[in-house]
């Protein structure tokens, strides 16, 4: 990837890449020393009252494989849902899990299908949740040809107004009526009344933003105005985006597939119409997917594996108080608190992988996994955060 990177470079005008390597964006950045990178664990310290539970854990006779675990609360509830496949990622056998908590995710019943294995090529994956209150809408990626041909999905949804019965599949629209022609990225954000997310979109799977303003998210979106970076197709070089509001603007955050180890963002302040060309930022990146969210004081976070490598260890939570230094950084999990891998699998390796995260109540909900095998909550009162 750092050849292509390179490449690249000699094909562009010397600024451009000098703004891509050498000159990361102001639009968000961690501090000096946030993170120690010869220290284990980044040398950072836990955070007093977060508790980590296991939603899921293999065993005998079960899946070996989860991923893709994504927190909501419904009804006084916590919902949890994920991928499962028997040994390997987005396999022919991958369907869509979802497991509930009655009790702030102390205690989660039995995994429950929100989907069955296809009997064919096509693959069905966790797309997430969204809610207005009265609805849960859980998401579901639809890959007609398989994940591994690249050649992209779309995006289905079913409904619940008790957590338990749910509507047949249905298509998610977009402004134009038609089936958005893209998979959806798994937590949509709310901000001043409009839904906000990115789909990967066909050909192949490359990211943007959409927007709408239908409450339930099932139908109206619009892709914003975004340029990506230029990358080998497939794909794009922006993948699998979080985002958080600075203001009155938009961040969304990017993994960046050219392996630079650092964030891509991007920023809107026309409430997602239009997009900033993505830049590469200061903040490191484990070249994964993370999540990012506001507190309900303003204060912006991101859940993610700030390293300058490919090891998910450890999982962190990163504060800025003005969405553009993020000064505070807390240990979630590191590397003495993760099992053994049980089970080897094609994309399976140690690490906390895919965080997604949630505000509700009094609580911010994490869920991830631990190696693609445990699904793992991490619970944390609000009244943590705001006394640091």
């Amino acid at each position: 990837m750092f050849e292509r990177l390179f490449a690249l470079c000699l094909i562009l005008p010397l600024f451009a890449c000098t703004q891509l390597q050498d000159r990361p964006s102001a639009l968000h950045a961690p501090a000096a020393d946030l993170y120690d990178a010869s220290a284990p664990d980044l040398g950072l310290s836990p955070l007093p009252g977060a508790k980590a539970i296991t939603v899921f854990r293999p065993g005998p006779g079960t899946d070996q494989f989860s991923n893709g675990a994504v927190p909501i609360s419904f009804k006084g509830r916590v919902f949890v849902q994920w991928q499962s496949s028997a040994r390997d990622e987005d396999a022919p056998d991958t369907w869509v899990a979802y497991s509930v908590s009655d009790d702030n995710g102390d205690q989660w019943s039995a995994p429950r299908p929100l989907t069955t294995p296809s009997d064919g090529e096509e693959i069905r994956s966790s797309g997430g949740w969204w809610t207005d209150g009265e609805t849960l809408i859980a998401f579901i990626n639809v890959w007609p040809e398989g994940f591994h041909k690249r050649t992209g999905g779309y995006t289905a949804y079913r409904l619940s107004h008790d957590g338990e019965t749910w509507s047949e599949p249905r298509p998610v629209l977009g402004a134009d009526g038609m089936p958005v022609n893209g998979v959806i990225e798994q937590d949509p954000h709310l901000y001043d009344g409009r839904l906000h997310t990115a789909f990967h979109v066909r050909p192949g799977i490359r990211a943007r933003p959409f927007y709408t303003d239908d409450p339930l998210g099932l139908t109206g979106w619009q892709a914003g105005a975004f340029e990506n970076l230029p990358s080998d197709p497939p794909m794009s070089r922006e993948l699998e985006p979080s985002l958080f509001q600075r203001g009155d603007c938009l961040i969304m955050v990017f993994r960046d597939q050219a392996s630079s180890f650092r964030q891509l963002a991007s920023e809107s302040c026309d409430r997602g119409e239009s997009w900033s060309r993505p830049q590469l930022t200061a903040m490191p990146d484990a070249r994964t997917k993370q999540s990012a969210g506001n507190l309900p004081g303003g204060t912006a976070f991101l859940v993610h594996a700030p390293k300058g490598d490919k090891l998910r260890i450890p999982l962190v939570l990163s504060l800025s108080e003005d969405g553009h230094v993020f000064d505070r950084a807390f240990l979630l999990r590191g590397a003495d608190d993760l099992q053994p891998l049980r089970t080897e699998g094609l994309y399976k390796r140690p690490g906390y992988h895919y965080p997604k995260s949630w505000v509700a109540g009094d609580f911010l909900f994490i869920a991830y996994t631990a190696n693609k095998e445990n699904v793992e909550l991490t619970r944390i009162p609000l009244s943590a955060l705001e006394a640091r």
